[in-house]
């Protein structure tokens, strides 16, 4: 039985667009002070570690639980109504867990967005387990989470495949002992050849999973 690790945003769901455009938002309100690389670098933290992000290397003054109440406010509606499912994601879903497949997430985004998000796509029932970083109390670019997620599922790392678009969150999953597919996303286009370099397999839709 293969047991699987999926990113949530920009991996099983479209929502990069969204995702940037409020935190590029939020920053600009506040005059921040931040380097073009700012979305690959926040994407894998979670809200929590976002916030505190800003406040300690991007000059926000703004109180760090203000920032989070801002970004779920502004987040919410969208996971909740719009953002869709990325193409072929659902049935591919669907075709692995009827192989037997343990199928699994682990995001940054909190479970106000990512619950609300799969119940109304109908995948959060496909998924044995749904986790968010805040259930980690840390973010993907901590080698530890990983090792943490593949106790809970009774495992060890060298035996969960994880899925991500992301390529800070590949190089620490590979790191911490995962197999690890890179997922194209149109956000992450630019490092595409170095995923390719630290992942074990790189796909560019989920048909090519089965």
């Amino acid at each position: 039985m293969k047991t699987y690790l999926f990113d949530f945003d920009g991996t099983l769901v479209d929502s990069m667009p969204t995702y940037g455009a409020m935190m590029l938002g939020i920053l600009k309100e506040e005059k921040a002070t931040y380097g073009a690389d700012i979305l690959k670098i926040i994407t894998p933290l979670g809200y929590t570690l976002t916030a505190k992000y800003f406040v300690e290397h991007c000059g926000v003054k703004a109180d760090q639980q203000d920032l989070i109440d801002t970004m779920n406010e502004r987040a919410g509606r969208a996971y909740a109504t719009t953002i869709p499912a990325k193409p072929h994601v659902s049935e591919v879903l669907h075709a692995l867990k009827a192989q037997g497949c343990s199928l699994n997430v682990l995001t940054a985004s909190p479970h106000t967005m990512l619950d609300p998000c799969l119940q109304r796509l109908g995948l959060f029932d496909l998924f044995d387990n749904v986790w968010s970083c805040e259930d980690f109390g840390t973010g993907k670019s901590d080698p530890q989470i990983y090792h943490m997620a593949a106790a809970k599922l009774g495992c060890t790392t060298k035996d969960v495949i994880f899925l991500d678009d992301n390529l800070g969150a590949d190089t620490t999953a590979k790191a911490a002992g995962m197999t690890v597919y890179g997922v194209f996303d149109e956000s992450s286009r630019d490092d595409a050849d170095k995923i390719k370099a630290v992942a074990d397999r790189y796909i560019y839709d989920f048909t090519e999973l089965l």
